[in-house]
């Protein structure tokens, strides 16, 4: 299944302390039709816009963004090592206009929103579900799920995703599955948020996969392996795989590379 690229526009200076949103990046899970596939594909967009209401604030100022710099490998990640020479699809990662989407800030906070269902039984076992992936990507990176939305720096709710309609409004793809990530600033400092999105189309095991893969592209693997025995791989299979060597090496990788998230912004007042 072939991914459609947009190539985001060279950022220009942004006006507003917190900058949200100043950009809207997509991952998007699609739904197939036969044997329960689910289909994962990625894009961008580099939307840039400040809501009216903070066009004309005060105390508006305006940045530009740091320069890329690496920060420590955390912990987790510094000890791990492949001994089995697996390999990784770090080349299948994409950078964006504040280079890689790499936590500095741990540990990374986690949302998981309890859905509004009569059937409470239904609505604990969906957050059981979706807290198993944090605990599974636990042991590299350190996550902690708090019950307050505005502390999180990962937001997971069940929603369906908004339909995309080609220029003849006809609806081009149905999604399961869709994260986006706005940037902000907080005492001078350039920050980043996610919102995951999974539909209440996703049950069992396919909940299990999608909110696996989802994270991992919350938690910085901006890309996809082209191997289906990885959790990121494009397309959901039958049995969907565990978070894998691969998926670990290549995650490794991205948080050795340089990020203008975490580093303080410059003003041009």
């Amino acid at each position: 299944m072939g991914k459609q690229k947009l190539k985001p526009k060279t950022p220009s200076p942004f006006w507003n302390r917190w900058l949200s949103p100043i950009l809207i990046a997509t991952i998007s899970g699609l739904l197939a039709i036969l044997i329960n596939v689910q289909s994962f594909a990625i894009g961008q967009s580099s939307n840039i816009f400040i809501p009216k209401s903070q066009q004309s604030a005060p105390d508006l100022i305006a940045v530009t963004f740091p320069t890329p710099q690496t920060h420590k490998l955390p912990p987790q990640l510094a000890q791990w090592q492949d001994s089995s020479n697996s390999g990784d699809y770090f080349s299948q990662v994409k950078s964006t206009p504040v280079g890689y989407l790499i936590w500095s800030r741990f540990p990374i906070r986690i949302h998981i929103a309890t859905p509004q269902l009569s059937n409470t039984i239904q609505a604990k076992n969906w957050v059981n579900t979706v807290s198993q992936t944090v605990s599974e990507w636990n042991n590299y990176l350190p996550l902690e799920i708090v019950s307050h939305a505005d502390v999180a720096d990962i937001t997971i709710i069940r929603k369906a995703p908004p339909l995309r309609f080609d220029r003849d409004r006809k609806i081009i793809r149905a999604r399961s599955a869709l994260t986006t990530y706005n940037l902000y600033t907080k005492n001078n400092i350039l920050h980043h948020q996610f919102q995951i999105l999974l539909s209440p189309s996703q049950t069992g095991k396919y909940l299990l996969a999608a909110a696996r893969h989802e994270l991992g592209h919350a938690l910085g693997i901006w890309g996809h392996s082209q191997k289906s025995s990885d959790a990121l791989y494009p397309s959901q299979v039958r049995n969907p795989p565990p978070i894998s060597t691969r998926d670990v090496n290549t995650l490794k990788q991205v948080y050795q590379q340089p990020t203008s998230l975490g580093w303080s912004v410059i003003s041009n007042k």
